[in-house]
């Protein structure tokens, strides 16, 4: 699990899944997509050329999961994935 923020930072979004949304905002700014190419973090997640971590694209999935986790009934019980 990959974690950008601060061990003493809290964030001020206090939502679901936003823990992992902070991770990959970071991930995404801090890459060579945004940095070198000045590409807005939505351009860079459909980028295909290597200027984007794997570790983004694993965070895109986490967050995707935890935000179908909150629509499904099932999950009520399972609890919500991600972090």
């Amino acid at each position: 699990m990959m974690k950008f923020t601060e061990e003493n930072e809290t964030l001020k979004d206090k939502s679901a899944c936003a823990g992992v949304r902070a991770d990959l905002k970071m991930c995404l700014l801090q890459s060579e997509c945004c940095q070198i190419h000045r590409k807005s973090p939505k351009e860079c997640l459909n980028v295909t050329d290597g200027s984007v971590p794997s570790d983004c694209f694993a965070l895109r999935t986490t967050f995707f999961e935890c935000k179908r986790s909150l629509l499904d009934a099932r999950q009520r019980f399972r609890g919500r994935k991600g972090y």
